[in-house]
């Protein structure tokens, strides 16, 4: 007999105050790029138009500012974003890796829908200052790299990670780091046999607990591991559940910082932008 595949219902998650709900049909993009980033009004413009080109599309629904351009005014980027949703090319706003006053005035401008951290059981400090302060303005949360790029799938804690991988630049996959880490992952392993699912499933589950308001995006190539991702909504995980799930998992126990040491000017704890110089009436 043929195994049968529970059928799954993915919910549509609002985001933001002004009415985007996101299910596998939004198209999402981003301006700039992690080598040169540029939040000028010329250069924000130039992405959008070039994107609806590639995309072969008339809008775009979500449009992330990917990382926060330090040397433009976060005013300058939003006024030209607010333009081109007043023009009808994209629908809605968001911010990646933004600090806490960057988010509050570009929502000044222009309300932003969605911003996306990196969220997931051994990535919280995002907690203490941007949840807060986006469910304070009705900001959605789209949590990136939910499964710790892969930590929680468990390939890099069975094998070795290879040589000419990325994540051998992240400490957290480093040397003695990754020893010490492997440790956390065998308490998430028990943790998840208890729940009958594997540990990428129970950590994305804990992510998906995290609120109405909470949209993960887990990247996979395969799709085994997709099938694998959406299963993660089945688990139904009370309080003490996810309780039980954060203390297996100590943040002050986790070997090593989330960011490689050369994207570490790209953090959101670094991510202001200089103040807009207001125009003099002569």
């Amino acid at each position: 007999m043929a195994e049968q595949h529970q059928k799954v219902e993915i919910p549509r998650v609002k985001l933001g105050t002004q009415g985007l709900e996101m299910d596998l049909a939004v198209d999402a993009t981003k301006l700039a790029d992690v080598i040169a980033i540029n939040g000028t009004p010329e250069y924000v413009r130039a992405s959008v138009e070039a994107s609806l080109r590639r995309l072969d599309v008339e809008y775009i629904d979500l449009y992330y500012q990917h990382r926060v351009d330090t040397r433009t005014p976060i005013e300058d980027t939003m006024g030209e974003l607010k333009k081109l949703v007043e023009e009808g090319k994209i629908k809605y706003i968001g911010l990646s890796e933004a600090s806490p006053e960057t988010i509050r005035r570009a929502h000044v401008v222009h309300p932003i829908t969605a911003v996306q951290m990196e969220w997931s059981l051994w990535t919280r400090d995002i907690e203490d200052e941007i949840i807060p302060l986006c469910r304070e303005l009705g900001i959605g949360i789209v949590p990136y790299s939910p499964l710790g790029r892969g930590f929680f799938g468990g390939k890099a804690v069975v094998e070795s990670v290879p040589a000419n991988s990325f994540l051998t630049m992240y400490p957290r996959f480093q040397g003695e780091n990754l020893d010490r880490n492997r440790n956390l992952y065998l308490q998430i392993e028990k943790l998840a046999q208890k729940h009958g699912c594997t540990p990428a499933q129970l950590a994305l589950a804990w992510v998906l607990h995290q609120g109405d308001d909470v949209a993960p995006i887990p990247g996979t190539t395969k799709t085994k591991n997709l099938d694998s991702n959406i299963d993660a909504l089945k688990w139904k995980l009370t309080e003490e559940d996810l309780k039980r799930i954060t203390d297996v998992i100590p943040v002050n126990e986790i070997a090593g910082s989330r960011t490689a040491n050369r994207l570490a000017h790209l953090s959101w704890k670094l991510a202001n932008t200089p103040t807009k110089e207001k125009k003099t009436v002569s």
